[in-house]
């Protein structure tokens, strides 16, 4: 009965050092699960512009995804549509392409980011639009690149989705450098 009871006591020590560590993993996981969901909307939708030679837009959104909803940086949702012919917008309507959730948003992972509306030309590089109401959506092209951070609560290792301006969708660590010794750093 005492080997029995040093057994269970060795047992229950392990277990509390490994659930911290357990616990980081997980938040981790869910970084990461967050960051690919964005990165592969965000090469979705550069390569549907490229096959439609369309502009094509990545709502990032918190509403049910559909056309025309408040966009918003910080989103748990995100949709892609096919933007009018700027020359002949009075005859056309944006085309709703696909949508996506972000379900570990539910768990306490953030998406911080400097544009709400990402638009990609007929080639695939990033572009700016302005529009009105009801031909498409508005966005703005940033200057140098464009950055989603996604964090959790609990990871040790946030990551940053960037979009450059010729249309390279990247996933990085935003706490390494980019160099030949660190091809995963920002």
């Amino acid at each position: 009965m005492i080997e029995l009871l040093i057994t269970v006591v060795l047992i229950a020590l392990l277990l509390s050092m490994a659930v911290p560590a357990f616990s980081g993993w997980v938040a981790n996981a869910r970084v990461r699960s967050v960051a690919d969901a964005l990165q592969n909307g965000l090469r979705l939708a550069q390569a549907e512009s490229v096959k439609r030679e369309r502009q094509t837009a990545l709502v990032l959104t918190n509403a049910t995804p559909a056309l025309d909803v408040t966009a918003s940086a910080s989103a748990t949702r995100w949709y892609i549509e096919v933007l009018p012919s700027i020359s002949a917008f009075k005859d056309q309507t944006p085309v709703f392409v696909e949508a996506g959730s972000f379900r570990e948003t539910a768990a306490g992972v953030t998406i911080a980011g400097n544009n709400a509306v990402i638009c990609f030309n007929s080639i695939g590089q990033l572009t700016t639009r302005a529009t009105t109401s009801g031909i498409g959506s508005v966005c703005t092209a940033p200057t140098t690149l464009a950055t989603y951070d996604v964090s959790a609560t609990g990871s040790n290792r946030p990551l940053r989705v960037q979009v450059s301006l010729g249309g390279q969708v990247r996933l990085c660590d935003p706490s390494k450098t980019l160099s030949s010794t660190n091809p995963d750093g920002c």
